[in-house]
């Protein structure tokens, strides 16, 4: 049974198209990955068959009665929700039900005898829907789910606004399971989650009997929880049944069979384009190559996709610094509650540390309070000589206007607009992206355009906060190998074991010092 039906979908923004002509169909109980390049336009799928983005031509066709789940990684939640208020949006049409209920009630009392009848009929239907949804018992399941995902440890009535990356996305994920829709759209759930939430949200996904599309670079929690695989590029989209893996083969199989037919044809042209200019002139051979010349024209001629640009990143290093890079003394971090017991932490020059741990417990509040940015509750941090610092944020800064050349140009306004182009195209970046708006970009090429600040300044010590979120399998490839081949030091929030192991001199589990769990 079909849940979905796209037919001739087509889209762009200004003069770049996404899709061109692109039909699909989903199936009762598919598991499907959602494959792509950054900027290939998977989140923009998801926001066309939601009907959040109205596409340029096409068809786009839900079965009736069909209750979608979206988690989306632009959710955006509003100051003075609280953890409980996203969670019980989950049954916000119960409580739509529930205000009718009333509003009937109300009305009853200036009713006439028929209307009185109308009325308990009405309330009757309502009063058996709200029974059979479990609506008086929505407090206590809002409570399991929280309990599940560790969100009643922060408290239901903790303002959204004040979490943690990890922690929002925990909240969505606990709305969704609330909902329990016919078919789930996860865009990239597993960012900013910790490895025990990936492994529950992975048995979740293994469990689950409805559809889903999901999008994840993370190949082995995509390999572990799919069955089919649809695969997003040159704004076509190509279904593969098996698992990532199964799909490289394939894919490289088929781009193999193509380049073969693609040179056969060419060397066809070149000799019949040989033929034809040296016995057009000649009466006697002037109608053979009159047919050489007509079988040029009638020819379909094969076409190579346009090779992705690959990212190219090459950290520049600057003067060695002293022996220590950071040295903490009894160290409290945390905002107004402590997130920390006194920490006495030290680092040395050459180090490559990375830092584990569920979302929530201060990785990044660590990483913020040792380069000064938030002043510790109590204890201090003592940084080394000489140090020249490079840090990544999580995310780019909400309310951004400006283009990716402009955000380079302020950040090095020496370089002449080549320079600023080429440092934006070594990372990946197409000439059409170097001259949007950054707020327009997918959570990976924004990724890019800040990694671009970080690799075009000396640096001695990176300081990187879950670098690898939002960044394609070839990105994410590239940067590994540049931050092995780096010769300073780093430190590094990852939940990702496959990209640090072989590059990570030492792993610290922040769990064993944080007074959240």
């Amino acid at each position: 049974m079909s849940i979905l039906n796209v037919e001739h979908l087509s889209h762009g923004f200004g003069d770049r198209a996404i899709f061109n002509d692109v039909s699909f169909r989903l199936l009762k109980g598919e598991h499907i990955g959602l494959i792509g390049a950054n900027g290939e336009g998977k989140s923009t799928f998801m926001n066309i068959i939601t009907g959040t983005l109205t596409p340029d031509e096409g068809k786009i066709e839900w079965a009736k009665n069909i209750q979608i789940g979206y988690l989306d990684q632009h959710t955006i939640l509003e100051k003075g929700m609280t953890i409980g208020d996203v969670l019980k949006a989950a049954f916000s049409d119960l409580f739509e039900l529930e205000q009718k209920m009333n509003h009937i009630c109300d009305k009853m009392g200036e009713a006439s005898e028929a209307e009185l009848e109308e009325y308990m009929e009405e309330l009757g239907t309502i009063q058996t829907t709200l029974t059979l949804r479990d609506f008086y018992m929505i407090d206590a399941k809002v409570e399991e789910v929280a309990r599940a995902l560790g969100l009643l440890d922060l408290g239901l009535d903790k303002d959204v606004t004040d979490l943690s990356g990890g922690q929002r996305t925990k909240v969505l994920l606990g709305k969704l399971l609330l909902q329990k829709p016919d078919i789930l759209l996860l865009d990239e759930p597993t960012n900013y989650l910790d490895a025990e939430h990936i492994e529950w949200l992975k048995r979740y996904l293994n469990d689950y009997e409805n559809a889903f599309i999901l999008i994840s670079h993370d190949i082995p929690f995509l390999n572990s929880v799919i069955n089919l695989i649809y695969h997003m590029d040159n704004q076509q989209l190509t279904r593969y049944v098996g698992d990532y893996d199964k799909f490289q083969e394939v894919y490289a199989m088929k781009k193999a069979q193509l380049e073969s037919a693609y040179n056969r044809q060419q060397q066809e042209i070149a000799d019949l384009k040989d033929f034809v200019a040296r016995n057009k002139a000649r009466v006697s051979t002037r109608n053979m190559a009159m047919s050489r010349q007509k079988k040029l024209d009638k020819m379909d001629m094969i076409e190579l996709a346009q090779e992705k640009p690959k990212p190219e990143f090459h950290f520049k290093t600057a003067r060695t610094p002293g022996r220590y890079i950071f040295e903490t003394t009894d160290l409290v971090i945390g905002y107004e509650d402590a997130l920390s017991s006194p920490l006495n932490l030290r680092m040395e020059r050459g180090e490559k540390l990375v830092l584990t741990g569920a979302n929530g417990i201060g990785k990044s509040t660590l990483l913020k309070s040792i380069l000064g940015l938030i002043k510790p509750l109590s204890g201090n941090v003592v940084l080394g000589d000489y140090l020249s610092i490079g840090y990544f944020e999580q995310e780019t800064p909400k309310g951004i206007e400006t283009s990716c050349l402009e955000e380079i140009w302020q950040e090095f306004p020496s370089f002449s607009q080549y320079e600023v182009r080429s440092a934006l195209a070594k990372c990946g970046l197409t000439t059409k992206h170097i001259e949007s708006k950054v707020k327009v970009l997918s959570g990976g090429e924004q990724a890019k355009v800040r990694l671009c600040k970080l690799i075009n300044r000396e640096t001695n010590l990176l300081v990187l906060d879950e670098p690898t979120n939002h960044l394609d399998v070839d990105a994410k490839t590239e940067l590994k190998r540049a931050l092995t081949e780096y010769k300073g030091s780093i430190l590094m929030v990852c939940h990702e074991p496959e990209f640090y192991e072989g590059l990570a001199t030492d792993v610290w589990d922040c769990s064993q010092w944080t007074t959240k769990i």
